[in-house]
């Protein structure tokens, strides 16, 4: 049942959550701004990573729920090293034009998948 949650909170944080981010987290959205400025070239990075937090923070819930929140220093890294790694997948997709949308999912999807199997095997 963990697995699932963590996929449908990936499904509802990559999807439904993601409000103005989404179009924050593309460097060509801040260029195309009426009032943009040379100082505003990276502020899609503040974008990504705050994104980025938010899924992995969402996908670990489940996990943090079963392990009662008493949450290890494992976790901690496993929560960043997860948000870097959905940092860069996004960039990948959204700035570099990469990768698409299905490989990018396919990443996140195998993210969880790879998180899950960890945290089952550890706790």
């Amino acid at each position: 049942m963990i697995l699932f949650l963590m996929i449908f909170l990936h499904i509802i944080d990559d999807f439904c959550l993601q409000g103005i981010l989404a179009s924050m987290k593309q460097k060509s959205w801040w260029t195309k701004q009426e009032q943009y400025k040379e100082m505003y070239k990276d502020d899609y990075i503040v974008a990504l990573i705050m994104h980025s937090f938010s899924w992995a923070f969402m996908i670990m819930l489940p996990i943090a729920f079963a392990m009662k929140f008493e949450v290890s220093l494992f976790y901690i890294i496993a929560l960043f090293v997860n948000s870097f790694i959905h940092c860069v997948v996004d960039d990948l997709k959204a700035n570099k034009m990469k990768i698409s949308l299905f490989a990018d999912q396919i990443i996140h999807v195998c993210q969880i998948a790879l998180t899950y199997a960890i945290f089952r095997t550890v706790t």
